[in-house]
């Protein structure tokens, strides 16, 4: 059981396929994060879980569907719509140094495979502190909407 989430947050979808449509069933979304400004890649079962251009979800990566709070242990996956199990593969970190030779702030990319599915999350280092390379992990979705949006993490449920 864990008592800590990989990574929360909610994401707007700017793009949809954009390098074109390869599969009947999965699309490509390409979003991008209001609290950490992370950038995201994501295929995503699409016939079973439409999603489309500007909509927002949140996003949990966590090593577990159980969270351990101080009442108890606590399943998540009924507060989600779409769950996928996979593992992380690899780390790639940019050097943080500008084409000028100056530096800048470290960005890291994190890949992911769900069954094939692939996820790349781009953005600051300390976003991704938590992440190791074959690690196991969860990806959770539900869309978010006007009604009950606030910049909440699955924390607060």
């Amino acid at each position: 059981m864990s008592e800590v989430l990989l990574f929360d947050d909610i994401f707007k979808i700017e793009t949809l396929n954009p390098d074109g449509k390869k599969y009947d069933k999965v699309s490509r979304i390409v979003a991008q994060s209001e609290k950490s400004g992370m950038y995201m890649l994501l295929d995503v079962n699409t016939e079973i879980y439409p999603m489309n251009k500007d909509e927002k979800f949140l996003m949990v990566l966590s090593p577990s569907l159980v969270l351990n709070t101080k009442d108890g242990p606590v399943s998540i996956q009924d507060k989600f719509e779409y769950i996928m199990h996979g593992r992380l593969y690899n780390i790639v970190n940019d050097g943080g140094s500008k084409t000028d030779g100056s530096k800048t702030d470290l960005e890291v990319e994190v890949y992911a495979s769900f069954g094939g599915l692939q996820l790349m999350l781009r953005g600051h280092a300390s976003h991704c502190l938590k992440f190791a390379v074959d690690q196991k992990l969860f990806l959770l979705i539900r869309k978010v909407t006007v009604q009950d949006y606030s910049p909440m993490s699955c924390r607060e449920m």
